[in-house]
């Protein structure tokens, strides 16, 4: 029973502690999710303590409710997406996605070069910088109320191409890391495959829900559709790892599947309470994984600074060019909406850290630079969004 109510005082004190950072950054006319990702930094054990390193590990109780967060957050938008809304943004998507990768990964490589580390190691350092979290951007469109506009299309359909890219990627430079040789059939094989994915899931599940979903109201209880749908999107989160892509793709496949039915708006209304409750969990313990000590000196904080503006522009960069048929205003929106690397580079972070590629401070600088980029990215993307629905009416 003590450690039961243990683990009820640890998600009180998360879930609080997500409510005041967002109410405090709506005051200030910030989007909430900057807001709970600053209390996580706050209550994580780099400040106030009251969250242990050992409690948000890969793989605790904390961290798998954290991703059942935002597989719900990533479900929810996918149920406001059409796959023909998709198709109209396609080959914009497709080019803010590709650059989206080759930008960053080309200057992370260059920096970690410069810093001392050999050109394998550098290749590693330089994945950190590729993917981006489509989890931070997807709450604040989501917040703004704007995912139906074509800059929110764009930059959901260039997420899934970004993460495909960032999935092969990262099997090509764990691989040289490791000594092995490169496997070139291996990684075809691997990407035909993440590839195939997507296209089977997205295309072939939305035409089958098209031509019917009347046998999501044949159980008897009234709640059918939606327990229904939530067992395709944990489903196909969990298929979409067997791939080698992040759960999210899938949890968002399965809202796009979704989003064909009858029952869409009332699918949208239902989620709407289990958003509230589970998605801080992931901005929080997202927050709270950096280790603010490593950063305590004056060479490691210029170092996160130029680490960040590296991110920053590489990736606003790559989104702009890619993004540019639709417009200046409205690349820059889309430059900014991949910028955020969250969950992800953190993932990449720890994976160089238990491979040796770097020391703890490395590791913290690139786990900073993620956050930072979560944390800087909404607020201007809010603003950039506010002017451009202003300049429309």
């Amino acid at each position: 029973m003590h450690h039961a109510a243990d683990i009820l005082l640890t998600l009180f004190v998360i879930f609080i502690a997500a409510q005041i950072g967002a109410e405090i950054a709506q005051r200030l006319k910030l989007p909430g999710v900057v807001g709970e990702i600053a209390a996580g930094c706050v209550v994580g054990p780099s400040a106030l303590g009251w969250l242990t390193p050992e409690q948000i590990l890969p793989g605790t109780p904390l961290d798998v409710l954290a991703e059942v967060g935002v597989v719900l957050l990533l479900f929810s938008v996918g149920l406001e997406t059409r796959l023909d809304d998709l198709k109209k943004v396609g080959k914009s998507a497709f080019l803010v996605g590709v650059l989206g990768v080759i930008v960053p990964f080309g200057l992370g490589a260059l920096w970690a070069h410069g810093e001392g580390f050999d050109w394998i190691k550098s290749l590693f350092v330089a994945a950190a910088f590729v993917a981006t979290s489509a989890g931070i951007t997807a709450r604040v469109l989501q917040e703004l109320g704007v995912l139906s506009r074509v800059e929110s299309r764009v930059i959901l359909g260039a997420a899934v191409i970004d993460d495909i890219l960032a999935m092969l990627l990262l099997g090509v430079v764990s691989s040289l890391q490791g000594g092995g040789e490169l496997n070139l059939q291996s990684l075809l094989l691997t990407l035909a495959g993440a590839i195939g994915f997507v296209a089977i899931i997205g295309w072939g599940g939305t035409k089958v829900m098209r031509r019917g979903s009347g046998w999501l109201e044949k159980p008897i209880s009234p709640h059918s559709p939606l327990t229904l749908v939530l067992a395709l999107c944990l489903g196909l989160a969990w298929l979409s790892t067997r791939f080698g892509l992040a759960a999210i793709i899938g949890a968002f496949l399965a809202g796009m599947i979704a989003s064909e039915t009858r029952q869409r708006e009332d699918l949208e209304h239902k989620t709407l309470p289990l958003l509230s409750f589970l998605t801080p969990f992931f901005f929080v313990i997202t927050g709270a994984k950096v280790n603010l000590s490593e950063l305590a000196s004056v060479d490691a904080l210029v170092m996160l600074a130029i680490v960040t503006v590296i991110a920053i522009v590489s990736k606003l960069a790559g989104g702009f060019l890619g993004a540019l048929s639709l417009g200046k205003r409205s690349a820059a929106i889309v430059g900014f909406g991949m910028v955020p690397r969250g969950e992800v580079g953190v993932v990449i972070a720890s994976l160089g850290l238990a491979a040796g590629v770097f020391n703890e401070r490395v590791y913290a600088i690139i786990v900073a630079m993620s956050l930072l980029t979560a944390m800087v990215t909404p607020p201007v993307l809010a603003m950039l969004l506010k002017r451009g629905s202003t300049a429309e009416t």
